[in-house]
């Protein structure tokens, strides 16, 4: 009998194979691409977005930024050991939530505004309750949910009492939040789960990983009934597209990419034009018609995403761009980064 190591190299290299084979037969029922079929739209013009707000107030790198519901505050996570919400509008801080643990990874805004979540290297979640304060002002903490064997990579409210979470044990998790109890568990991929999105109804959410997939799920059973290949490295944010059907992605492979659901396939793959960075996180404008993604280069790409073309990039941050959020109004856009700073552009 081989060693498991040998095995364990063949059955990788049979998935390969086969990967590789259905990725020709779905190439196969493509009748053109689609920078082909949109070849004959008139070209979009280059998108004069700047820098609206600077927004300083953590000490440390930040690694994750959210929007609430109603498109004006944000919070973010830093590895300072603070949860900021912020007025975008404005620039000013509403409320500066203290960490038991600095080693945020990934933050969540209710789309009520009346709770955030965040997580990390502490193995599990906390969510607050943004209107209720403890005894020293800050926000209350309603929840800890533990149970993580790994760490907390991922975490996005259905609503106010239903939480979505992925995590470095390779699980996604459902929590009610009113009882503190998970009630929907499952192994999702073969590796770190490193993005969640939900789908506008909220009835589906996508997941990014560093197995190289994307999975498509029914928040109503925890069934996944799609999976998505296609890049070549770590997953790091995905993104629905507002009109249900598509999802962006933005990977390590150093490319971001649009998939189609019902055609079960890719559709593009976005490059820029010049360099060689890799991407942290995707956005897509409420038209759907343009991609936002965070880079390494400190800079984020845009592209048209019908005609496949670079539209510019927004420059800015002096690191390493973390994560991105458009506002559910479509009207801003929020970055944050190793350089401290968030960014309100629009």
């Amino acid at each position: 009998m081989p060693p498991k190591d040998e095995e364990t190299v063949k059955l990788q290299k049979e998935l390969e194979e086969l990967i590789k084979k259905c990725q020709e037969e779905a190439g196969k029922c493509s009748d053109c691409k689609l920078e082909e079929k949109c070849a004959d739209l008139a070209d979009m013009p280059k998108i004069r977005l700047t820098t609206k707000k600077l927004l300083k107030g953590h000490i440390n790198k930040v690694n994750s930024v959210h929007y609430s519901g109603d498109s004006r505050h944000t919070v973010t996570g830093s590895l300072d050991g603070k949860l900021i919400i912020w007025d975008t509008w404005t620039g000013n801080k509403i409320q500066v939530i203290p960490l038991r643990s600095s080693w945020v990874m990934s933050v969540a805004f209710a789309k009520s505004g009346n709770f955030v979540a965040c997580g990390g290297m502490d193995n599990m979640c906390t969510v607050y309750d943004v209107n209720n304060r403890d005894g020293t002002g800050a926000a209350k903490i309603t929840r800890e949910l533990l149970g993580y064997e790994g760490f907390l990579s991922s975490c996005r409210f259905l609503d106010d009492q239903t939480l979505v979470t992925g995590s470095g044990d390779m699980k996604i998790c459902v929590w009610n939040l009113e009882s503190g109890v998970r009630t929907q568990e499952y192994e999702a991929h073969a590796g770190d789960v490193v993005s969640i999105s939900l789908s506008p109804d909220q009835n589906k959410f996508v997941t990014g990983s560093v197995d190289k997939t994307c999975k498509l799920w029914d928040t109503r059973d925890g069934k996944c009934f799609q999976t998505f290949f296609g890049h070549s490295a770590d997953v790091n944010s995905v993104c629905f597209h507002p009109n249900g059907y598509n999802f962006a992605t933005a990977s390590e492979d150093k490319t971001c990419r649009l998939f189609d659901i019902r055609g079960d396939q890719e559709l593009a793959c976005y490059k820029p034009p010049s360099g060689n960075p890799g991407f942290t996180s995707c956005g897509l404008s409420l038209s759907g018609r343009f991609i936002f993604c965070g880079s390494d280069d400190n800079n984020v790409h845009i592209w048209d995403t019908l005609k496949c073309a670079h539209n510019g990039t927004l420059q800015g941050h002096e690191n390493r761009i973390t994560s991105l959020c458009v506002a559910p109004s479509g009207l801003g856009i929020s970055t944050c980064s190793w350089d401290n700073h968030v960014r309100v552009w629009g």
